[in-house]
């Protein structure tokens, strides 16, 4: 049985001790397969900034167990887990996080950079990711010189260039009009296609109806876990939309 690229087994996030204790993630166990799209969902306190942080090894957590494509993070120190962060996972963010005065070529080769990657072969790679996001015509554009989609899409060829297990996107169209929303959308829609893990964090119905599963979350829980549009389905039935 091939192994989950997300795999969190009772994990537990919680600041501050005794009576003022904050449990932002109780006890949280869930499973990402390889291939699958998934959109997590929850209010502002819901706990999901939290777990999107553990599961992007960008914080520690302080119980339970959590597996990155069988690899056991949860006793790593910081320099362990900025390994595993830029081996195996490609991280989308909702203010792009581009280089300024920088093209997109060099934006995209920053990862390969760190990992030590030679520059023909770095060039390379990062041509092809930005070939695969449809931004082939502007490598030598800075961001200022791109729209919000086109800057995204950026980011996405920067976060794919490494070939990561995990593409990690954290409410990735909540700075883009309703066009660029359905450009990055179809993108993602054509990676899941292709094989590619999604974990998408999003407060849009819209956004997490592209994904095979929503799971979402309230007071620090996983309160339900279902195919993406079920509650839409059943409200259409129902005769109440949502």
């Amino acid at each position: 049985m091939t192994r989950p690229v997300v795999d969190l087994q009772a994990v537990a996030k919680v600041y501050g001790t005794g009576d003022t204790a904050v449990h932002a993630v109780d006890g949280v166990s869930l499973q990402v397969a390889r291939g699958e799209y998934v959109a997590l969902m929850g209010a502002s306190g819901s706990g999901k900034s939290t777990l999107m942080n553990l599961i992007g090894c960008l914080d520690a957590p302080t119980g339970g167990r959590y597996l990155l494509d069988g690899v056991d993070t949860s006793g790593l120190d910081d320099r362990g887990q900025a390994i595993v962060r830029n081996r195996l996972i490609g991280f989308v963010f909702q203010s792009f996080n581009l280089v300024a005065r920088t093209s997109a070529l060099e934006n995209v080769e920053l990862p390969l950079a760190y990992q030590g990657v030679r520059g023909a072969e770095r060039r390379r790679r990062a041509l092809a990711a930005l070939d695969r996001v449809g931004l082939a015509g502007r490598v030598q554009h800075q961001p200022s010189q791109l729209s919000g989609g086109q800057q995204q899409r950026v980011a996405i060829a920067r976060a794919l260039v490494t070939d990561p297990v995990l593409l990690l996107a954290d409410e990735p169209t909540g700075a883009l009009d309703s066009h660029s929303t359905g450009e990055v959308l179809d993108l993602f829609d054509d990676l899941h296609a292709g094989g590619r893990t999604l974990l998408v964090i999003t407060h849009e119905e819209e956004v997490a109806d592209r994904a095979q599963r929503v799971v979402r979350m309230r007071d620090g829980r996983v309160v339900a876990d279902e195919p993406a549009g079920t509650r839409h389905r059943v409200d259409v039935r129902a005769g109440a939309m949502r």
